[in-house]
């Protein structure tokens, strides 16, 4: 009878934590989707977009899609570009532009693309885009990870590329960005990240694939999939660089690690995203984006909220008030329907306020 009485509760408990339900989804895109990068237009925040991939080889391309899910621009083709970030006010002929900044797998290379000021336009700034992950070999020579840094004492931008494997140590590659005579420039300023290589016994090492930065905050943070989230100093030339400062997520996914976003409030306030990636029942996993007074790396989980986003790769949240997302955007990639899923954070603060109410083991 006891047994039967705790699972009618457990069963209770799952009957109230519904799904979060999207207000939107983006058009189909061909192939296979992967990540998307939201760029918010801060004169006109209605004319933001959302940038996303569709990783096909030799027929991919980045995809830029309205509010409204709608497809603004393709640009393609593009050999298995996997992930993709925005960043804003790179200089670059005597001005400020935001740029989009691709992984292109299969050419070794990233594709860098500005972003007109107004989001009528997204151009390639560099066709022939730029090498990297020099003097690697297979997989270990594929970019697939991207998080782009703007530091904030300078202004100066850099990617973080993870490829498709690397070792236990200096997984990830960090590239200056600069433009010198015109033309836009990638230099290898360090290479850093520990990796647990999990997986390993089975015949099968997961990898590592989601970067972001917090810009503000001034931290990388990386999904080791089958391990933990991974947070370092992200200045090349911050004194304690080279040494890993936390282990966020090392318990509770059903699923691998994998996108990673920003919700930023003002000091220091807001969120670390995570997609648990589940088929058919992705969950968000929410941490705090600042520790305590004690120990600024000591970032609880907060909530695990169920999705119906398909095995999520990447995902990213904007806290920008935007039309129909008053309080920002959380937006998901939706594997089998080739699709983004694209939610109000409204829903989701609300079942964060929710899940903190509730108690540990009911998350």
């Amino acid at each position: 009878m006891i047994r039967f009485l705790i699972a009618g509760l457990l069963a209770a408990a799952v009957q109230v934590t519904p799904a979060l339900r999207p207000a939107a989804t983006t058009a189909q895109v061909p192939n296979d989707p992967d990540d998307p990068a939201i760029w918010v237009n801060a004169a006109d925040p209605g004319k933001s977009l959302i940038l996303a991939t569709d990783k096909m080889p030799a027929v991919g391309g980045l995809y830029v899609f309205g509010l409204d899910g709608k497809v603004r621009q393709t640009l393609a083709p593009l050999d298995r570009p996997n992930n993709v970030d925005v960043e804003y006010g790179f200089a670059m002929g005597g001005r400020r532009i935001d740029i989009a900044v691709v992984t292109e797998r299969l050419k070794h290379r990233l594709r860098v693309f500005g972003i007109a000021a107004d989001g009528s336009n997204v151009r390639d700034l560099v066709p022939n885009g730029l090498p990297v992950l020099a003097g690697q070999a297979a997989d270990a020579g594929e970019p697939m990870g991207i998080a782009l840094y703007r530091r904030p004492r300078d202004g100066a931008i850099f990617s973080i590329v993870s490829p498709k494997t690397g070792g236990q140590t200096e997984y990830l590659w960090q590239y200056r960005l600069d433009e010198v005579k015109g033309a836009i420039t990638a230099t290898l300023v360090r290479r850093f990240g520990a990796f647990s290589r999990l997986g390993a016994a089975a015949g099968e090492i997961g990898e590592i694939e989601a970067v972001v930065v917090d810009d503000e905050m001034g931290y990388v943070y990386y999904s080791d999939e089958r391990f933990g989230i991974r947070k370092y100093h992200a200045d090349p030339d911050h004194p304690d660089a080279a040494n890993e400062l936390a282990v966020l997520g090392r318990t509770g996914y059903q699923g691998d690690r994998e996108g990673l976003a920003i919700y930023s409030e003002p000091n220091g306030g807001g969120y670390l995203v995570s997609s648990d990636q589940m088929p058919g029942a992705t969950r968000v996993m929410i941490y705090s984006r600042s520790g305590s007074p004690k120990n600024p790396h000591d970032q609880p989980l907060l909530a695990a909220l169920p999705t119906g986003a398909d095995s999520t790769d990447g995902l990213d949240v904007t806290s920008t008030a935007l039309p129909g997302f008053p309080a920002g955007m959380l937006a998901m990639m939706n594997s089998a329907p080739k699709n983004f899923l694209l939610y109000q954070w409204s829903e989701v603060a609300a079942r964060l306020r929710a899940s903190t109410r509730a108690p540990r083991g009911q998350w």
